[in-house]
């Protein structure tokens, strides 16, 4: 049995079965919901108002209007009407795709290296005209003359090149252009023409994140970017991180599928979008190229994630073989070949392998720093001879997930804060320049930062006792610090920093500055060797520098040291497309790269507990912070 589900103000209308919740019922019709917590109803972001008929709530029972109810855990009984205030919605996120933030931002050092060889090429042949005394079959002859143009191809025919080949063969005289699809092992030969008949030939480069997606469409031919364009991932409205994801995907009734679903639907949007912009049509989409973490591949290809959070973390599979795009549903050529990045381990995956290889580690002697700080914190030291990595669960404080007033980086997020001091007057930026509404990323590290700087809080984290402010108060959940007034925000209520939400971010820039230093102790180096540092990913590339090293995210080295390299993943996606060396490299690197596991041993954890204060424990390692915020 089935009703009739009405979300305002949007007047949408779903058929509804009675166990979808109201999360799943709204994203059927594109309405995308705020949560963190994977359907747990933890986090509260996705409460809305039943104004009328009634419901069931997981763990509660049946509900009946009016009343505001969490929509990942309701469920409608009857025919409802659901307003959904914007406070819950996912807002437009801001993705990075163009060269756009704070700091010097360095040319990706492979990018101008490559030559041309993509995933989907064309390649002309003059084939020996068959005789009398030369009778072999069609196909022998062409084998015969690919053979000669790339040595060591393994080419695999289709049924439908095959009955393509008389026809063509005879009526360009012999000389034919056959299309060779990589993947893998083999190549695909994928169609066959007169040679000088040429076609459109596009591939798609996807970065595939937790929080957003980006993705280039490119001209195989000249290696051209024909368009380029970027969303938040509508998994988002299932979990803001990829615990809240495996958790959804492995204990909600076809939760696998959804989440799956989405990744596919999110991809198709932007294909939508770029098609229309660059006048070409779907079926010219040949290739399709995919850097994404561990967990977010799986989900998108609907494999099982449930034992990458179970110890001891193994992935399904890291070196991944390629799978049409028919069969995976993503809306470029049905025979297209989909290929995604290999991973190293549970949490370390294509997305990192990539964006490595367009750093150029593989190729530099200098010992280099890679940091690529986004949902999740990833972290490669090393150099040509050798690479160590590690991940940590520090994203989704960064995020904005598990902070009162968090909220990613879309219009109204505070991005940018200035405190006088003692907490008196707070100054700030928001993202689109509009009344703010809540407090991003980089928001946090400046909010941070800078109520230590005032001597607000002490280097602990916590609330400094007996200032004299009217910001510094206590709330329901114990004492907080004004950031905004509700005259000043986007609905009317004051945008606050709780001591809790502190604690979230001291806990997760401590796990950022721990892993680096695992990886230095595993080596036998100190922070002083490390030459370079690359900050990748789109939370690095509007970091302030400063601040995050005075609070002890990131090494306190020279700023020369630094650099951004913006978003290595998607660039390191189309370079893939593009270059059989860039593929060959990253599957090196994926093979290569020793993975430190920071849930063995105790050295995270001690290094972690050290990390726990502003900048650290040890303020011999931040010399340049000493003396800040009375010290």
């Amino acid at each position: 049995m089935t009703c009739r589900v009405t979300f305002i103000p949007d007047n949408l209308t779903v058929e509804a079965d009675k166990h979808e919740s109201l999360v799943t019922l709204a994203a059927r019709g594109d309405i995308f919901l705020r949560g963190a917590c994977g359907g747990a109803g933890t986090c509260g972001r996705c409460r809305v108002l039943l104004v009328s008929g009634s419901v069931v709530v997981r763990g509660e029972g049946d509900v009946h209007s009016p009343v505001e109810v969490l929509a990942c855990r309701a469920c409608p009984v009857t025919d409802v009407v659901i307003e959904i205030p914007d406070s819950a919605r996912l807002g437009s996120h801001r993705v990075l795709i163009e060269e756009h933030g704070r700091g010097k931002l360095d040319e990706a050092p492979v990018s101008s290296k490559v030559a041309l060889a993509p995933l989907y090429e064309s390649v002309e042949l003059t084939m020996t005209a068959p005789t009398l005394d030369d009778a072999r079959d069609d196909w022998s002859r062409l084998q015969a003359e690919l053979r000669k143009k790339a040595p060591g191809m393994n080419p695999l025919m289709t049924l439908g090149f095959a009955r393509d080949l008389p026809q063509a063969a005879r009526k360009g005289n012999w000389r034919v252009a056959v299309d060779l699809a990589h993947a893998g092992p083999f190549t695909e030969l994928a169609g066959i023409s007169t040679a000088g008949v040429s076609s459109p030939r596009f591939g798609l480069a996807v970065d595939l994140g937790t929080t957003t997606v980006a993705c280039q469409l490119v001209n195989l031919s000249d290696g051209k970017t024909a368009a380029s364009s970027g969303t938040y991932n509508r998994q988002a409205a299932f979990g803001d991180d990829v615990i809240s994801r495996i958790i959804y995907a492995t204990e909600e009734p076809g939760g696998l599928a959804r989440l799956r679903h989405e990744a596919v639907a999110t991809v198709n949007s932007l294909i939508e979008e770029m098609v229309k912009e660059a006048g070409v049509g779907y079926g010219d989409i040949r290739a399709v190229y995919v850097a994404g973490n561990p967990i977010m591949t799986h989900l998108f290809l609907g494999v099982d994630p449930a034992y990458l959070r179970l110890e001891p973390y193994v992935p399904a599979v890291n070196s991944w073989s390629p799978v049409q795009a028919g069969e995976l549903g993503v809306r470029v050529h049905p025979r297209a070949w989909i290929h995604c990045a290999p991973g190293v381990a549970s949490y370390l995956g294509g997305d990192i392998t990539a964006g490595l290889v367009v750093a150029g580690l593989p190729e530099t002697d200098e010992l280099t720093l890679f940091v690529d700080i986004g949902t999740n914190g990833e972290m490669v030291l090393g150099n040509r001879d050798w690479l160590v990595g590690c991940a940590c669960s520090a994203g989704p404080s960064f995020e904005g997930s598990g902070i009162t007033n968090g909220m990613r980086a879309v219009d109204g997020a505070i991005e940018m804060v200035g405190i006088s001091s003692g907490g008196y007057e707070v100054f700030w930026r928001t993202i689109g320049a509009v009344p703010p509404r809540g407090i991003c990323g980089t928001g946090l590290i400046d909010a941070l930062a800078t109520l230590r700087e005032a001597g607000v809080i002490d280097r602990g984290g916590r609330f400094v006792a007996g200032l004299d402010t009217p910001r510094l108060r206590t709330g329901l959940e114990g004492r907080e610090f004004v950031l905004a007034w509700g005259s000043e925000s986007g609905y009317g209520r004051d945008i606050v920093l709780s001591e809790a939400d502190l604690n979230n971010l001291m806990r997760a820039k401590a796990a950022v500055f721990a892993g680096i230093r695992v990886m230095l102790n595993a080596v036998g180096l100190d922070a002083s060797d490390i030459q370079r540092v690359l900050i990748a990913g789109g939370f690095g590339r509007y970091l302030n520098l400063a601040q995050a090293v005075a609070v002890g995210i990131l090494p306190d080295l020279p700023v020369d040291r630094y650099s951004f390299l913006g978003n290595t993943s998607l660039k390191g996606a189309r370079l893939a497309l593009l270059s059989r060396e860039v593929r060959d490299k990253v599957e090196e690197v994926a093979y290569s790269l020793t993975y430190l596991d920071l849930s063995t041993g105790t050295s995270f954890m001690d290094e972690f507990m050290l990390a726990l204060f502003i900048p650290h424990t040890d303020m011999g390692l931040f010399p340049s912070v000493v003396g800040q915020g009375g010290d």
